[in-house]
């Protein structure tokens, strides 16, 4: 019954900013690990950064200084502030959820990201 819905993707130029939202319905956000992914066509889908239930932060190297992942637990929602974009941060950015306890993992519908001038 657990929902996650994705929002705040679109077309910017290089250098310019975006800030990703995934919102959760069903769930209890405090409790989970949540990442945000991103896939190209063709290409395999890849970590972009995961804040772990207890605060912890993780990011691939290519997006480091450049991206912050947050989460405000009242709301259930994460956050992904997007800076200094460049035109091979294009993608489907996908946000999930997982819970070790409970087994739990869940997946949003994605939300296009194109960096172009």
């Amino acid at each position: 019954q657990a929902q996650l819905v994705e929002s705040g993707g679109g077309l910017v130029q290089p250098g310019g900013s975006l800030r990703l939202s995934c919102a959760a319905s069903g769930s209890i956000f405090s409790t989970y690990a949540v990442a945000w992914y991103r896939q190209v066509p063709g290409k395999q889908r890849e970590l972009v950064a995961r804040i772990g239930s207890g605060g912890t932060i993780t990011y691939a190297d290519s997006v480091k200084g450049r991206f912050t992942i947050s989460r405000d637990n009242a709301k259930n929602t994460v956050y992904l502030q997007m800076n200094s974009l460049k035109p091979e941060d294009t993608a489907v950015y996908y946000c999930n959820a997982a819970r070790i306890l409970g087994s739990l993992n869940f997946w949003g519908q994605g939300t296009q990201v194109t960096v172009s001038s």
